[in-house]
């Protein structure tokens, strides 16, 4: 009778194998090309990143060159963001706007950094440095009332970029005649131990100059 059930049990495998065999042979021979993909699509990431950061470190080094063309250096970042992973695109967007408002292309400049601040794939922290830069070159022909209502969220307590958005917004404040609202945003400079130490020592000096 043992002899009689191995027999039986030899031919069920048997009869298993060949009824499921190739299903089990396809699995294994997708799992190991699931991974081969994986491996190389994590290769051909790399490689695209260490092209694009060699292309970002090339590209400022020439736009820190005595008598750079900053405008040619400027499509140069762009040409950089159209193409590179999203790390160095976000980067090199941030600096060819820069280089734009450095040329005087101010208004190319604005909208170039309205475009990174309402792009949703980029990271909060970035978008709202957009913001920021927005605000601070907006100052000059821009509705003060306007800058002041799109940098307040930045000035919140615990922002990364309060500091920066207090001061635009001191001088927003000051080009609208509202001195009170300006010694307001100068006074939680000073009070704001993270405040750097640059943006301190200019919050004291307009704060004197208004007479406080």
């Amino acid at each position: 009778m043992d002899e009689v059930e191995e027999d039986l049990r030899a031919e069920r495998a048997k009869r298993l194998a060949q009824r499921f065999g190739g299903l089990a042979l396809a699995g294994a021979l997708l799992l190991l090309a699931g991974v081969g993909g994986w491996q190389g699509w994590r290769w051909w990431e790399g490689r695209q990143a260490a092209a694009a950061a060699e292309a970002f470190l090339s590209a400022a080094q020439s736009a820190a060159a005595e008598g750079a063309d900053l405008s040619a250096a400027a499509e140069r970042f762009a040409a950089i963001a159209r193409e590179a992973p999203s790390g160095y695109r976000t980067l090199a967007r941030l600096r060819a706007a820069a280089l734009l408002a450095e040329t005087g292309q101010t208004e190319a400049a604005l909208a170039a950094w309205e475009a990174l601040a309402a792009d949703s794939g980029v990271e909060a922290l970035y978008r709202d440095l957009a913001t920021l830069l927005w605000g601070l070159h907006a100052l000059d022909s821009g509705d003060p009332a306007r800058i002041a209502a799109r940098l307040a969220p930045l000035a919140a307590p615990g922002a990364p970029w309060r500091a920066s958005a207090r001061e635009v917004l001191a001088l927003a404040a000051l080009k609208r005649d509202d001195a009170a609202e300006a010694r307001r945003q100068f006074d939680a400079l000073l009070a704001d131990a993270a405040t750097p130490q640059g943006v301190r020592e200019r919050a004291t000096r307009l704060l004197q100059g208004l007479g406080s």
